[in-house]
């Protein structure tokens, strides 16, 4: 069992700090949305920023753009050139993704001010690239109506979890321990 534990120390080292970072966030975001009464359709404050980051986007680029809470849901109706396009929920807003980059930035750890920091600027990025990726399927979801569930489940999901990806390749060979023994 010994011959086991050597062998395979760095994957279960890599397991254990993924899996108990992975959980720790989960919990305290699930902890975070547990403060807001679904049944009144209360909606948290992250994804009230991201709405409203969405809707300056777009104002920003001189589109007609609104977002109003929704009455029956908890979320945010979106309008775009005065036309109900979509709602904004709480999975829109990345947090979920945000957790899985930083569990496996932890779980292949690096130098604490570089991980501090990789975990911040990745953040960040994940952060503004879900904002454009919400203005941009507004404006999709107007002109091209038809190709709304491929840009929304396929296409866009493509692009953020292709960046994270990239973020993790780039974080594993330059920045984490194991970059070091394997240079």
């Amino acid at each position: 069992m010994k011959k086991y534990w050597i062998q395979y120390k760095p994957f279960l080292l890599f397991l254990g700090k993924f899996a108990l970072t992975y959980l720790v966030l989960t919990f305290a975001y699930q902890y975070y949305l547990n403060q807001f009464d679904v049944k009144k359709h209360e909606v948290d404050g992250f994804t009230k920023l991201v709405t409203g980051q969405v809707e300056q986007t777009l104002l920003f680029f001189n589109c007609d753009a609104h977002s109003e809470l929704h009455p029956t849901e908890p979320c945010y109706k979106f309008f775009y050139n005065g036309k109900y396009i979509s709602r904004i929920v709480e999975g829109c807003n990345a947090l979920s993704v945000i957790i899985l980059f930083i569990a496996f930035v932890i779980a292949f750890s690096g130098k604490l001010k570089h991980t501090i920091l990789f975990i911040i600027g990745g953040s960040l990025i994940i952060h503004i690239l879900n904002i454009t990726r919400i203005s941009l399927l507004m404006i999709a979801f107007y002109y091209f109506p038809e190709s709304n569930s491929i840009l929304h489940d396929i296409l866009f999901p493509l692009v953020i979890y292709g960046t994270v990806f990239i973020l993790w390749v780039v974080w594993v060979n330059k920045f984490s321990f194991h970059a070091k023994k394997t240079a």
